[in-house]
């Protein structure tokens, strides 16, 4: 999976916008004003960050303990960052975009 993949799937959500506001090595996508997903642009491997339910959150950092950290850069209660590589599947990946985003438009 690489950054297009993840930049195309994000833009197909409802309402969503990219931008720059951190910088040219952050891709962020937003809905309703509101960030549902960060992709650094200069990190070694490629990686994300979501906003997750706090239950969740833990539970897969404990599931996946070197794809799934605590969010950097963010808070860590809400926010997960995921080590994207062969490790995990396309369908858990594309599932933590989409609770990101549903966690972030339903406010």
């Amino acid at each position: 999976m690489d950054i297009e993949t993840l930049r195309n799937y994000a833009l197909s959500k409802p309402g969503t916008e990219e931008s720059f506001p951190f910088g040219n090595d952050t891709l962020v996508f937003k809905v309703q004003g509101k960030i549902f997903l960060l992709l650094p642009l200069d990190a070694a491997e490629i990686k994300m960050n979501v906003k997750c339910n706090p239950e969740l959150a833990v539970e897969l950092r404990a599931q996946y303990p070197e794809n799934v950290l605590p969010g950097y850069h963010m808070n860590k209660k809400h926010w997960n960052t995921i080590i994207i590589n062969n490790q995990l599947k396309q369908s858990f990946v594309y599932n933590m975009i989409d609770e990101s985003y549903k966690l972030v438009a339903k406010k």
